[in-house]
């Protein structure tokens, strides 16, 4: 990793504005650096503008989290739409997304070159992703525990339901207990 971006170290009303028009896409960069000098001339308070390959890594950089992001969030609205979060499939698939997000940032950590921070640091962060982790670990495994049990309360649930239907057939008549008994045995009431 490098240096800090240029972009980065503008004024916040700069930065704000090049990250909306890179979010957009309806300039080139050129037209966006001619933007930038007519709108936010070179004085004391912005410190220069930044370059037109600064500006372009760091659109880069924005596009990845942005579809990212995108992604992310059309992965839950498919799943909203497909399971109405019947068992929580959506908390499942937040803890999966953020696992991902995880793991790249430890990617990113350890690709980073051995000068931009100190091993002190870099076992500090790394302690602190392993300790999100194992938390989001043991919540996966809570969530899935919690499923178990709510698929399993369904299906007694529905089994008993079945049974007092089938008791209440029989009662008025209307069943013969070989065919209640052949019933039972097929939908698995005991």
């Amino acid at each position: 990793m490098g240096r800090k971006s240029t972009v980065c170290s503008l004024p916040p009303e700069v930065q704000r504005h090049i990250e909306q028009r890179l979010a957009e896409g309806r300039l080139t960069l050129d037209a966006l650096i001619a933007e930038l000098q007519a709108l936010f001339p070179h004085d004391a308070k912005t410190g220069g503008l930044p370059s037109r390959s600064a500006v372009h890594r760091y659109g880069q950089k924005l596009e990845q989290r942005l579809a990212a992001i995108r992604a992310s969030t059309e992965a839950a609205r498919i799943i909203g739409q497909q399971y109405g979060d019947k068992g929580d499939d959506r908390g499942a698939a937040l803890i999966a997304m953020i696992q991902s997000e995880l793991f790249e940032s430890v990617m990113a950590l350890s690709q980073a070159a051995d000068g931009d921070m100190s091993p002190e640091d870099r076992v500090q962060l790394l302690a602190t992703a392993g300790k999100n982790i194992g938390t989001l670990a043991r919540a996966g495994v809570a969530h899935k525990e919690f499923q178990a049990r709510a698929e399993a309360a369904a299906r007694k649930a529905l089994l008993q339901e079945q049974s007092d239907k089938l008791n209440a057939l029989q009662a008025k008549g209307g069943v013969t207990p070989e065919t209640q008994a052949a019933i039972r045995q097929a939908l698995g009431i005991a």
